[in-house]
């Protein structure tokens, strides 16, 4: 840097409250070979060939259509969306302090505030989270706020990844995670005591199975606790609302209803909850009102709650959202509507059974049970080993299955809407050939 506002005193004052000896001392941990490589560069080259050979890296990162699942697929995404949310008011914007300033961003949020309470058939969302799984840890901490209690239940149906999550989050606070197991690729019976504060679900669970969530609710509510959905929000172009399950929290990641797969991310995470939850909710939310003379106008409410008017009795601390890309997504459902967004869930749901179809023709073992997206089939090679033979080919598809759910060798595939039929068969043909 050209500017620092550190005086050599000032770093040596640091250095020896810290108790080293040398800035290059705080780095000491980074193999040597990391910490300052040796960069080769080649000659310099115009700008014409140059922007050529940067187009050919890009077009090394779009594959043929993906069929990896896992929760992150690639689905139809009109052209007005990133034209929309790459305006400068957008991709620029801070968290809109002032309203008389910021009634662009805030009525934007608003808006992606109402469809995803429509989505989720519940009556108040927030601005945004970070990701389903720090939304989902969160709900946790709603319902042991609600409720007082200090157990969660969470389904083995739901992510990995969600899962660890929510025990990070947990394990300071000394609140209990008990997983409930599988009953094959759904959840097995529930049984929850008294001292559950809440019930975490997934719809599709993550082997991309359908759970009944109306008894999952059900049981919840029956032991007094708070009853948590994680949800797919493409699939509610089809299915069942978690609202209209009896949930009393939604959370989920957007990715599939307006975002790019970006090599996973970013995305961004929603929540939606009942009315009597809502001083509950932590991050922000976007309000409607009237200005001094009478015109509809918006101001973020509710202040109190967040982290930056009482720290310390915040419902939460995280401090991101995920705006742009929330925006992302309400522009996408906007521009889609609701008969776009149910033809892309029902493009995709015929889509995933075609190929599950295919690949029961061609012999491999599908789980049987009702799926949107995703399946597992059972494989004979080792499913990290079979992806990368695919890749090979060109190809990404699946999610290795890991060992806790007991099948073996096990891959979750996916198709969307985007698949082709032939991309479809060619795939079944290409795993039949590589998985011996």
């Amino acid at each position: 840097m050209n500017y620092t506002p550190h005086t050599p005193e000032d770093i040596e004052r640091a250095l020896k409250v810290i108790g080293v000896d040398s800035v290059e001392d705080l780095f000491s941990d980074i193999p040597a070979e990391l910490l300052d490589p040796e960069i080769e560069l080649n000659d310099g080259i115009d700008e014409v060939t140059l922007m050529n050979h940067l187009r050919d890296l890009a077009a090394r990162n779009e594959p043929a259509t993906p069929f990896t699942g896992g929760g992150v697929r690639k689905h139809f995404i009109p052209s007005v969306t990133g034209h929309l949310a790459m305006q400068s008011e957008f991709v620029t914007s801070y968290t809109p302090y002032q309203p008389e300033v910021s009634q662009g961003i805030l009525q934007a949020t608003f808006e992606y505030q109402t469809m995803i309470a429509e989505l989720t058939g519940l009556p108040v969302s927030n601005a945004s989270m970070y990701d389903d799984a720090s939304a989902a840890a969160e709900a946790a901490l709603l319902a042991c706020r609600q409720t007082g209690r200090e157990r969660i239940a969470v389904s083995r149906g739901v992510n990995p990844e969600t899962r660890d999550v929510i025990e990070t989050y947990l394990q300071a606070l000394d609140i209990e995670v008990e997983v409930i197991e599988l009953d094959g690729v759904t959840t097995g019976p529930i049984e929850l005591g008294e001292d559950v504060a809440g019930l975490l679900m997934q719809q599709p669970n993550h082997l991309g199975y359908l759970e009944d969530m109306d008894a999952a609710s059900a049981a919840a509510h029956a032991a007094g606790a708070i009853a948590i959905a994680v949800v797919d929000p493409l699939s509610l172009g089809v299915l069942k609302s978690p609202g209209d399950c009896g949930a009393d929290v939604a959370v989920g990641d957007g990715q599939a209803i307006g975002n790019p797969l970006a090599f996973g991310g970013p995305t961004f995470g929603f929540m939606a909850v009942r009315s009597d939850l809502i001083r509950q909710l932590p991050g922000r939310l976007v309000g409607e009102t009237t200005d001094v003379d009478g015109k509809r106008a918006f101001v973020l409410t509710l202040q109190a709650r967040e982290q930056h008017i009482r720290r310390s009795k915040a419902k939460s601390n995280i401090c991101t959202n995920h705006q742009l890309m929330a925006i992302m997504a309400a522009i996408n459902l906007a521009a889609l509507g609701p008969q776009g967004l149910k033809q892309v869930a029902v493009g995709t749901v015929h889509a995933a059974h075609h190929l599950a179809g295919l690949l029961q023709e061609a012999g491999k073992e599908v789980l049987p049970g009702r799926f949107f997206a995703e399946f597992v089939i059972r494989t004979n090679s080792d499913p990290v080993e079979l992806r990368r033979r695919l890749a090979e080919r060109g190809v990404l598809a699946g999610v290795p299955i890991g060992s806790e759910y007991g099948f073996g060798n096990a891959l979750l595939l996916s198709a969307t809407e985007l698949s082709t039929e032939q991309e479809r068969v060619a795939l079944a043909q290409m795993i039949s050939e590589v998985d011996k």
